[in-house]
């Protein structure tokens, strides 16, 4: 059950595409205005950048007002009080995240940071108790208890509230859910695969049902994650046999698997890129074609790796060669079709969000690369004196 009512849901739905449609001058004033009054919601919204804010403070706060509280009473993390206290540490958050949203809070940053705050608080008091009780979790077997909360506890605040981060959360467990259960890294990797691969059916059992309602987009996201998931466990020039440190392709990672399983994840960076374009070409899902072209670059990227071949500084050129050919070849290809359309897709642009999308990766690009545009000081020439007279204005001498 969802914490929001569907029809709040569906008329902030009807509200964006509105936005949309006007920022694009398919809907003259009056239309807007009319159709406006009719999408009146009763949710409380924010932009992005104070929603960013307003979420970090609420995480900040939460932690804060834990450590305080442990401070105030002397308690150290030796004793064994610690964990059933952040587990109701936890319940309390979770609470004020309810309430926050009973308040029409929605995507405010203020009910996201308390369920984060949350789902953190109940994994360390779940750790704080298997290490207080028996001294190291993996004495009795139970350390998979951890991470399995994690996957739990984020998957329902995926459901609940909807946020699509709460599932990378739950998929960022999982990692440490296998590595609790076996040591073989193939068996890890397969396990891991085997959860991203149930996850991404019924995501897409699901996904059919609500096509046309404001859930689709939704559920796109979470299958365009799910898709990448499985490419990264797969791909084992990306993920290393921790499935968290970075190789490429550092033999010392990659020589413990068997050959056999080596060139198998080989065939399927190739099969998983083809897979997720085909079913992002199928159901025109725009997040699915995106990861399915991300990871065919990534494929064509790490190929050398995998197959040992030398790397050369030209690489990166070659690829931007062909990335813009098969852009410019899909632009023109598009745009000959009837009215630059062909099977339901086109070049042009119908969205806003197209414009803000590319506004917003404008942006994250310079925060990623601040000093690739930051202009090196000059060095100065040699000092300039103003000359040729012999008093400066108002009696001041040639050097003033």
């Amino acid at each position: 059950m969802r914490a929001y009512s569907t029809s709040s849901e569906e008329v902030l739905f009807a509200r964006n595409l509105l936005k949309d449609w006007a920022g694009e001058g398919f809907l003259s004033d009056e239309q807007y205005q009319r159709m406006e009054q009719e999408t009146v919601s009763e949710l409380r919204r924010t932009n992005i950048f104070l929603r960013l804010v307003l979420f970090f403070f609420t995480v900040v706060i939460v932690g804060a007002a834990v450590g305080l509280f442990f401070m105030a009473f002397s308690w150290n993390s030796t004793s064994q009080a610690v964990g059933p206290l952040l587990l109701i540490f936890a319940a309390v958050s979770y609470a004020a995240a309810e309430f926050a949203v009973s308040r029409g809070l929605y995507r405010y940053g203020i009910e996201e940071g308390l369920a984060a705050g949350s789902i953190a608080l109940l994994c360390v008091g779940m750790a704080a108790i298997l290490f207080t009780s028996h001294g190291s979790p993996k004495s009795n077997g139970t350390e998979f208890l951890i991470p399995a909360t994690g996957v739990v506890a984020s998957l329902w605040i995926w459901h609940r509230f909807g946020l699509f981060y709460a599932f990378l959360a739950a998929m960022l467990f999982v990692p440490w859910l296998s590595g609790c259960w076996t040591s073989s890294h193939s068996a890890q990797h397969l396990i891991v695969a085997a959860f991203y691969a149930i996850g991404l059916v019924t995501v897409a059992g699901l996904r059919s049902r609500h096509r046309f309602s404001h859930l689709n987009g939704e559920y796109s996201i979470v299958e365009a994650l799910l898709w990448f998931g499985i490419y990264l466990t797969f791909n084992l020039q990306l993920s290393s046999v921790d499935l968290f440190r970075q190789s490429w392709g550092d033999p010392r990672s990659t020589a413990e698997f068997s050959r056999t399983f080596y060139w198998a994840t080989w065939v399927m960076t190739w099969c998983i890129p083809s897979a997720a374009l085909s079913r992002g070409l199928h159901r025109k899902d725009r997040f699915v074609i995106a990861v399915g072209g991300i990871i065919a670059i990534l494929t064509l990227v790490t190929n050398k790796s995998y197959l040992g071949w030398q790397r050369h500084p030209w690489d990166p050129m070659l690829l931007g060669v062909l990335l813009i050919g098969i852009a410019l070849f899909l632009h023109r290809w598009l745009s000959k079709g009837t009215d630059g359309i062909r099977h339901g897709f086109t070049a042009q642009r119908l969205s806003g969000k197209d414009k803000r999308w590319m506004n917003a990766a404008s942006v994250a690009f310079g925060l990623a690369s601040p000093h690739s545009t930051t202009v090196s000081p000059q060095t100065g020439g040699p000092e300039v004196r103003f000359g040729g007279g012999d008093s400066g204005g108002g009696g001041a001498t040639s050097d003033f």
